[in-house]
């Protein structure tokens, strides 16, 4: 099928996704979730694939959600339907947790920036290879937001994920593997090799065991509440997005516009864009 929002390429066993708004620093917008679903879909009813790379086109994996005025910010507190709201984000977890139920291998190539909606996506995906100066973090868990797939206490333990959640604050690509975020980091211009070299190895193993092997540690997650964890941080997200500071920032966005609602998040902290200048 032919695709807006990404590139689907394959080449031998494995198959790549390339999230493709490089302009919007790979921004997700409401159809990428859909695109990236189907292009699981079409990795695993390809016989001839075994791996799956899972990678950004430009300066950085993913911004998280576009944000630009007027887009996915909803409509006023007095229109807000909590039911439509849980429908949407539901949904959302669902299509990204496309990446964790592959029956194919997942590996997440990240570069740049990863953030916000951007980790909801890279945190299911089974391997994580980033580069050493790569700045993945949940700025949204300051305001508007909690993780819809709620991986982090998943891929880090309670202490790690709360540390990360209570501040909202990014860690580069030598911390996250220090913490167990993701499994390596590697100078930037070795990133792909790296990750091509995994999956190589990977495809060389038949289907039926790579589907086999995943299961068996998927399972061990199922067993420990995931889908309820998962379907408490889509509720959550909800709600936070309908709070009244949650309300106030978003009106920042729609008046202002989201460079202004950045500031506003992040200049006390000092980091993401606000820490750049």
């Amino acid at each position: 099928m032919a695709y807006q929002t990404l590139l689907y390429e394959k080449a031998g066993r494995i198959a790549r996704i390339v999230l493709n708004r490089p302009e919007r620093l790979n921004a997700i917008s409401l159809d990428m979730p859909d695109e990236l679903e189907q292009a699981v879909a079409e990795a695993n009813a390809d016989g001839d694939v075994r791996a799956i790379i899972l990678k950004g086109a430009g300066r950085a994996f993913c911004a998280g959600f576009d944000l630009s005025p007027g887009l996915l910010t909803g409509p006023p507190m007095g229109e807000w339907d909590p039911t439509e709201d849980y429908l949407l984000t539901t949904t959302l977890a669902r299509k990204f947790m496309s990446l964790w139920y592959s029956r194919k291998p997942t590996i997440a190539q990240v570069h740049g920036w990863c953030v916000a909606g951007g980790t909801d996506m890279v945190l299911c995906s089974d391997i994580i290879i980033a580069a050493e100066d790569a700045q993945i973090g949940y700025a949204p868990a300051r305001i508007w937001g909690s993780p819809l797939t709620a991986m982090w206490v998943y891929r880090l333990g309670p202490e790690w994920a709360k540390r990360l959640l209570l501040t909202g604050d990014p860690v580069d690509g030598r911390t996250a593997e220090r913490i167990g975020l993701i499994h390596k980091a590697v100078p930037a211009d070795r990133l792909e090799q790296e990750v091509e070299g995994l999956a190589q190895r990977m495809a060389n193993i038949p289907v039926s065991q790579l589907a086999s092997m995943k299961l068996l540690v998927n399972q061990a997650y199922e067993n420990m509440g995931l889908r309820t964890t998962q379907l408490l941080g889509s509720i959550l997200d909800g709600l936070m997005r309908h709070t009244p500071d949650g309300l106030a920032w978003r009106r920042l966005i729609d008046e202002k516009g989201i460079r202004a609602a950045i500031d506003a998040r992040d200049g006390p902290f000092g980091d993401y864009s606000a820490g750049r200048r």
